[in-house]
């Protein structure tokens, strides 16, 4: 089994989503000891702006159509995802390869794969009504699901920066979901 593990927050060696990304990778290799990892770190090294150049690049595209599952750090910036995560996204959505247009519309050819995304938010964005402000995991779920992947599933940490109660308990929910996958990580 081959796992593509990607990060893309800014924030270093204080990311809660490169927290939660480490932590959903071992549960995954808890189950799979043999587990074929590799790694990117969208901001350590940046893919740059989408460019019919870049797109010839099928390095990444290559990375991703090679991977079983796919474990993407996405914390919420303006509410949104990360551009290095939009250039990344960029790279792997290729028609022909990731998706076709048919008469009925697009097709994913990128199905049987394992998305897991670690979503991290300062503030509270699931109900009432900063809701409508949550551009980044219905766009992520949307785009997978436009490549054809129906397996997505969010260990989501939010209210983060709200005080220590909710940053606690955001954390604690957060681990809850990944020891759920550690279960079904098969």
């Amino acid at each position: 089994m081959k796992l593509l593990h990607i990060d893309s927050s800014a924030l270093g060696a204080h990311s809660v989503s490169r927290d939660l990304t480490a932590s959903i990778v071992e549960a995954f290799r808890e189950r799979h000891p043999g587990l074929d990892v590799a790694y990117r770190d969208l901001a350590a090294a940046p893919l740059g702006d989408w460019s019919p150049a870049a797109a010839a690049d099928g390095d990444a595209l290559d990375q991703f159509l090679s991977s079983d599952v796919i474990v993407v750090g996405a914390p919420m910036y303006n509410f949104a995802i990360p551009s290095q995560l939009k250039a990344w996204i960029d790279r792997v959505c290729v028609a022909g390869r990731t998706f076709r247009y048919e008469a009925t519309g697009p097709v994913g050819l990128a199905g049987g794969k394992r998305v897991v995304i670690a979503s991290t938010r300062g503030g509270l964005y699931t109900e009432g009504p900063t809701a409508a402000l949550d551009f980044q995991e219905p766009y992520l779920r949307r785009m997978f699901a436009f490549l054809g992947i129906d397996d997505v599933r969010v260990v989501r940490a939010e209210g983060l920066n709200l005080d220590e109660g909710h940053r606690r308990q955001a954390l604690a929910a957060a681990q809850e979901s990944i020891d759920g996958l550690r279960a079904r990580a098969a």
